[in-house]
């Protein structure tokens, strides 16, 4: 049986059909063919703060890219540029230390990232054009910016992808303080790209969008060490 990878969903205004602007569950497809890609069964999570007993029954978890953090999760007072999902934070802020409580592997994306680093006792810049002067990691609405990025020898993600390459990203947020993470990636700029966790199995977060490119290395990565966990573990009930 595939390892179960567990995707986090937005909720937004969706449009399909004759259905127009209906709140909806979702996710882009890219992240679940990218897990299926990976040799992974995935399996979308809906926002849900109640608990994380979903964990049980998953084998890895993707934390998705998507809308900003609030601000109030790591003390901070919100930019007017920032735009949250205080429901979404809520349930993935619960999911993400439950599953890094039981030392689930864990990829987070984008946001994802971010998210892992706001578990962490972190912080972010919410405008990093305030910070940086320009807005080369978001140039313009949908499209990605492309820049090079550099990896710390010795780290998980260069043993995937080398000591450098170019990344796709897309955010005007980014890590001011990584809190007990380990910033692995930088871009030229200096703005981290990429955080890990090197106490725990497999803990990585990763600023750019490797789903979009179908990126097998790091999914593949997650997929592997899910499976090597799921063999350690008893069978789910």
């Amino acid at each position: 049986m595939r390892p179960i990878i567990g995707i986090t969903t937005y909720v937004e205004p969706a449009s399909w059909g004759v259905w127009h602007d209906v709140e909806a569950t979702l996710v882009p497809q890219a992240y679940v063919e990218a897990v299926t890609l990976a040799g992974g069964r995935p399996v979308l999570l809906p926002p849900d703060g109640t608990d994380a007993g979903i964990l049980s029954v998953l084998d890895g978890l993707v934390l998705a890219g998507g809308a900003d953090l609030g601000p109030e999760l790591y003390g901070a007072k919100p930019h007017p540029l920032t735009d949250p999902r205080p429901a979404r934070d809520a349930g993935e802020v619960l999911l993400t230390r439950a599953a890094l409580e039981a030392d689930m592997p864990v990829l987070g994306v984008c946001r994802g990232m971010q998210l892992l680093v706001v578990a962490a006792g972190g912080r972010l810049h919410q405008h990093l054009p305030d910070v940086l002067g320009h807005e080369k990691h978001r140039p313009a609405p949908g499209v990605y910016g492309s820049q090079p990025a550099r990896f710390a020898r010795g780290s998980r993600v260069a043993a995937l992808l080398g000591n450098d390459m170019e990344i796709n990203c897309y955010h005007h947020q980014g890590v001011g303080d990584p809190g007990t993470l380990t910033v692995t990636g930088r871009t030229d700029d200096g703005v981290p790209e990429a955080v890990e966790d090197p106490d725990r199995g497999f803990v990585l977060g990763v600023q750019w969008h490797p789903e979009v490119t179908r990126d097998e290395r790091l999914f593949g990565a997650l997929v592997q060490t899910a499976t090597e966990r799921r063999r350690r573990t008893p069978p789910h009930a």
